[in-house]
């Protein structure tokens, strides 16, 4: 087996610099000591992308461009070392990207840096590697702090604690131990639904997140959505509720529907399904043209929003796929 390690930037690779952490760290031989002795030993050859980022300033052209380097390389699976910051947001685009691929993607990092007294990097990427060659998950996934998660099931819920990931609305693939106790559910998504049989490349768009709360005004709502952006993501409350009694706030949400533009309502709760029909709060924004969002998280309704429109397909189409999974993030 080959696994190839694809080093994007992040805290794991990092080294002091005076303007703050940096990437600069020898991955390399570091990774060699790390695996030294082990079942392990020659099976991982670490790759670095030339652009090496804080992933705070990962783009749709980073997620593409792990893409490309996944597919340049010829190898069984693939351990990619990330940043935290954003590294649910990539986990959910590459899910998207690699409907039916066969070799597993697992990604990871650190709160960390390898060099630090007590770091969590050597754990993680001892456990991401160990679940890229178990033969026993697809699909892209994320491991961190002793849990493997569905890579489009994630959210980051800590900046600082070693456990900094959770899939909020399903349980773990595998918990590491000894030995890992393997989740009986689906070992990640290696099949599903595509809106086209070729998948284009991902391209940024505007696609703009508003959270609401207690007060949000409708001028204020018009003047944050003005120019009308590609797509909405309004996190609204509950299962997907919004002020409804305030004057004319439902009806900026319908002129962007009319005007073509996607809206899709997702929740500010970690652990939620958005029905909009189950008050009058959240039916007024079905019968505008909005959509729900399920149970998926905010990366994964974002990073899903940025794929769909990556295809070119319409407003209604994008409605339409919102609504019905591609590759088990709903």
């Amino acid at each position: 087996m080959r696994i190839s390690v694809i080093y994007t930037g992040g805290t794991i690779g990092m080294v002091s610099s005076p303007n703050g952490l940096v990437p600069g760290a020898d991955l390399q031989g570091w990774l060699e000591k790390l695996l030294a002795g082990t079942d392990l030993d020659g099976v991982a050859e670490l790759t670095e992308l030339p652009r090496l980022i804080d992933s705070s300033n990962a783009t749709p052209a980073d997620w593409q461009a792990i893409l490309d380097a996944i597919k340049a390389e010829d190898a069984d699976a693939f351990v990619i070392l990330h940043g935290t910051d954003t590294m649910s947001y990539t986990a959910a685009a590459l899910s998207y990207a690699r409907v039916g691929a066969k070799e597993p993607v697992v990604i990871t990092g650190s709160q960390l840096p390898l060099g630090a007294p007590g770091s969590d990097a050597g754990k993680n990427v001892m456990g991401a590697l160990t679940a890229a060659s178990s033969g026993k998950v697809g699909g892209v996934s994320l491991y961190f702090g002793d849990h493997l998660l569905a890579g489009n099931r994630t959210t980051k819920v800590s900046s600082w604690g070693f456990e900094g990931f959770a899939s909020p609305v399903i349980p773990p693939l595998a918990t590491a131990g000894g030995p890992w106790h393997w989740n009986s559910l689906e070992m990640g998504a290696t099949a599903g639904n595509l809106p086209k049989e070729e998948i284009r490349r991902y391209a940024r768009h505007d696609v703009t997140v508003v959270d609401l709360v207690p007060g949000i005004t409708a001028q204020r709502l018009r003047a944050l959505l003005t120019p009308a952006p590609e797509a909405v993501i309004i996190r609204a409350f509950g299962v997907g509720n919004c002020p409804s009694d305030e004057p004319g706030f439902v009806d900026v949400i319908k002129d962007l529907v009319s005007g073509g533009v996607p809206v899709v309502i997702s929740s500010q709760c970690m652990q939620a399904e958005v029905v909009l029909g189950a008050y009058e709060t959240g039916e007024v924004l079905a019968k505008v043209g909005c959509v729900g969002a399920a149970d998926m998280t905010l990366e994964a309704v974002y990073a899903k929003l940025v794929f769909l429109l990556s295809q070119g397909l319409s407003a209604s189409e994008i409605r339409d796929w919102m609504q019905k999974p591609i590759c088990g993030e709903l």
